[in-house]
């Protein structure tokens, strides 16, 4: 199967703005869909046009945030308040297999771009539509916000220092994991059946089905989860990070009671009664930190890593954003492609099969 044609033929039109619609767009772009971005010609087009970092041209109409998800589309620009725009877009969409939608239930309704009056141009349309809190409630809602109200900023952070928030706009992206699939079993339905759908994902929806064993520690035992920085709440020395001989970060993950043999192996060092099960090291996190970290001051980085992976201890140097993408596999994840002002964008794929 080559993944890069697969949808060749398909043609979707996305009336999505920000991330996560736009990173669905994208998903279909890169499996070799014609993917047409509508964008609100009143405004300058999407808002993440001028989402820059200090370091970019503040004048760009292309932000590095709208080149992250927008690339491989036919971009438009309309004022879909005017019929004759409205016309040109529901021609496309007579057209289209799929439409991308991130508008507010009323708004839709007033551009005449909601489901219902366009499955009367389309029967076989398959519409997704992405809300922040469900179909019936209009609540504005960043990825910010849907961290907080999910239970993401009270957990994230320190103990005793202020809520933190995902430094990626991680409910968008998991809101547009959940949209892909729900596409593609609409897709599925409709060879099998010649029907059309309807799908619907909320961003809150997508947090609280992404809160895993946290969710699962406070229903079946209670137990809030609080603040724990990179630690885990199940397993130690999981997250805990070591400092080696030449000052830098070594974070650990020793998931299994052979991997935490092993740790103690490498380091040299005996495991004390204090740590002997799992249920022992996360009740004494603190004091099992202080008995390993000496021990690493024996070894740099590279040392220390080079004898852990050997070892068989999942173990990883925390890495800035240029040391990330020296590892080939990163490389292998960047897209390129020129941009109408001469420039050249980058962006990774959201296509990694």
């Amino acid at each position: 199967m080559n993944s890069k044609t697969f949808f060749q033929g398909m043609k979707v039109v996305e009336l999505a703005s920000v991330l996560a619609g736009p990173a669905v767009g994208m998903f279909f772009a890169e499996l070799g869909a014609e993917v047409i971005k509508i964008e609100n010609k009143t405004t300058g087009g999407d808002v993440t046009r001028s989402w820059r970092v200090p370091e970019e041209d503040p004048t760009t109409a292309y932000s590095a945030y709208y080149c992250s998800v927008n690339w491989g589309k036919i971009v438009q620009q309309f004022d879909l308040r005017q019929a004759t725009d409205q016309a040109v877009v529901h021609a496309l969409i007579q057209e289209a297999d799929i439409v991308i939608s991130n508008f507010k239930p009323d708004s839709a309704q007033q551009l005449r771009m909601d489901y219902a009056f366009l499955r009367t141009l389309n029967a076989r349309l398959i519409y997704g539509q992405i809300t922040g809190f469900g179909d019936t409630d209009d609540t504005v809602a960043f990825d910010v916000v849907l961290q907080a109200a999910a239970g993401f900023l009270y957990m994230n952070g320190e103990p005793g220092r202020p809520p933190v928030k995902m430094p990626v706009a991680l409910i968008d992206l998991l809101a547009a994991h959940q949209l892909k699939a729900a596409m593609l079993l609409a897709l599925l339905h409709r060879e099998r059946t010649g029907e059309g759908s309807y799908v619907s994902v909320s961003l809150f929806e997508s947090a609280v089905a992404s809160l895993a064993n946290q969710a699962s520690n406070w229903l079946m035992a209670g137990h809030i989860p609080q603040p724990m920085g990179t630690q885990h709440p199940n397993i130690a020395p999981y997250g805990d990070i070591l400092y080696t001989a030449d000052d830098k970060p070594v974070v650990l993950a020793a998931g299994t009671e052979r991997q935490f043999q092993q740790l103690c192996a490498v380091l040299q060092i005996e495991p004390e009664e204090l740590f002997r099960t799992n249920a022992d090291r996360v009740k004494n996190r603190a004091a099992l930190l202080a008995h390993l970290q000496p021990a690493a001051q024996h070894y740099t980085r590279d040392e220390l890593l080079a004898a852990l992976h050997h070892a068989g201890v999942p173990a990883a140097a925390i890495c800035t954003m240029p040391e990330v993408f020296e590892h080939p596999l990163a490389k292998n994840c960047i897209l390129e492609w020129p941009l109408p002002d001469g420039r050249t964008a980058r962006c990774v794929k959201t296509v990694v099969f």
